[in-house]
């Protein structure tokens, strides 16, 4: 029998239909369109014509882990190690996965996770469920503070909010070291953590 997660929420949900929108979709943002792993091709952004070389962007999967389980050094293969960090499988409406059963959530302490990575990365995204305002901060290797994106506030699923849920942060910087995740006090979970490597 497979255990399941109660986050917390000072909402009640209200079941209303979802209307389809971007965010349901497996996409980067737009201006920093990205394909699925299994893609070696590079593509052109229709914004900018950039390039991406899909091989140096990396996806963790996360539906292996069990419920419960401490998530630390798993995808260090990959090049990222967690902390303050365990996987679940939410119980809570609110809380809804983007796909899947398993997303990841800070804890034993509330409202912060991190991500270290091996080498230096240049762009990391993932889809984010929180109780209240969300900060995503991005350091170098001395823990200096390169950039910060913010979900402005709460984004649970059939409440009121006008973000809805599994909004997508990303933050893009030469040389990011490392990555936090801070809702002071609120409970937030993460899906589809991606991530670049520099170069």
């Amino acid at each position: 029998m497979l255990k399941q997660a109660c986050l917390q929420s000072d909402q009640q949900p209200n079941f209303e239909d979802q209307k389809l929108m971007l965010d349901n979709f497996d996409i980067q943002d737009i201006s920093n369109l990205m394909v699925n792993s299994s893609f070696n091709s590079q593509l052109h952004t229709a914004l900018d014509s950039e390039k991406v070389v899909r091989s140096k962007s990396i996806y963790v999967n996360i539906e292996d882990l069990k419920c419960f389980e401490v998530v630390k050094d798993q995808y260090q293969k990959l090049g990222v190690v967690f902390d303050n960090c365990i996987a679940i499988q939410p119980s809570n409406p609110a809380f809804p996965t983007h796909s899947g059963l398993m997303v990841l959530m800070g804890a034993p302490k509330d409202g912060y996770l991190e991500a270290t990575f091996l080498q230096p990365v240049q762009f990391v995204s993932a889809l984010v469920t929180s109780s209240q305002r969300l900060v995503l901060s991005a350091y170098n290797r001395d823990r200096q503070l390169l950039t910060q994106t913010v979900l402005p506030g709460a984004n649970l699923a059939n409440s009121n909010s006008a973000l809805p849920p599994n909004a997508r942060l990303s933050l893009r910087a030469d040389e990011i070291y490392s990555i936090t995740f801070c809702a002071f006090d609120g409970q937030f979970t993460i899906d589809k953590f991606s991530f670049c490597f520099s170069g």
